[in-house]
């Protein structure tokens, strides 16, 4: 059987995974962005798994076998999910995988509220034996969401997010749309500092080999032409059609 594959993100932080498993294959992708809910990182645990379930039925109501969470704060609830029959790849542990591999002297990790919190990166990389440095960076997804990436507010939020992380030899994107601004947020560090994205190593892992191939399906719960917008100011990608749904 065919896999049809999604990728699912509160907002369109995802369009990074998106890229680059269009980079590797012909692969059909439907992406879902769910900015019409309270963002996921804000929600209660019980409320982020019973939205992301409303979510997950959709997709699979519309042929989905694979799906790719690319949002953190989604992907801390994967263990608590009913996936009613589609595989589910979470961003957390790619992500650890990648910064592990890139065997950092001082790892440095940005990410959203809920993320920071989890203490779940701070886990994994101490049953790795290192050692992490974690800043919220909370504001920084939104910005990029409205595609502001290097407005004077979003250059003074990532000044105080990342001055504390200067001394660090490696800082890992605990988020799918910081990679958009990071331009922008290498100012406020040393030219040494090398940040890790984790969508090229998720993509990678994927068996993309045996994926429905054809167009390409863009949803959204928001605001389509923003969404539209947005993805085409964070990562460059033109947008046909966004169609809209209420769950």
């Amino acid at each position: 059987m065919k896999k049809k594959f999604a990728v699912l993100d509160w907002g369109i932080g995802g369009i990074g995974i998106y890229k680059e498993m269009k980079a590797r294959s012909r692969a059909s992708v439907l992406y879902f962005s769910d900015t019409g809910a309270l963002a996921y990182g804000k929600m209660p645990r019980r409320d982020l798994a019973h939205r992301l379930e409303n979510v997950i039925e959709f997709l699979r109501e519309k042929g989905v076998t694979d799906l790719v969470i690319g949002c953190n704060a989604a992907s801390t609830a994967i263990p608590f999910l009913r996936a009613n029959g589609i595989r589910i790849t979470g961003v957390i542990e790619k992500a650890v995988e990648a910064a592990a591999d890139e065997k950092p002297a001082r790892l440095g990790v940005i990410g959203g509220r809920r993320t920071i919190l989890s203490r779940v990166y701070r886990n994994a990389f101490a049953a790795r034996g290192i050692a992490i440095k974690q800043r919220i960076a909370q504001p920084l997804s939104g910005l990029i969401e409205s595609g502001d990436l290097g407005s004077a507010k979003f250059r003074g939020e990532a000044k105080q997010i990342l001055t504390p992380l200067r001394n660090c030899s490696h800082i890992l994107l605990a988020c799918t749309h910081y990679p958009a601004a990071a331009k922008t947020l290498a100012e406020f560090l040393p030219d040494n500092v090398a940040f890790i994205d984790p969508a090229k190593y998720l993509a990678d892992s994927l068996d993309l080999k045996n994926a429905l191939s054809g167009g390409d399906e863009f949803y959204t719960t928001g605001n389509a032409a923003q969404m539209k917008r947005a993805a085409k100011a964070a990562f460059g990608v033109e947008i046909n059609e966004v169609k809209m749904v209420i769950l």
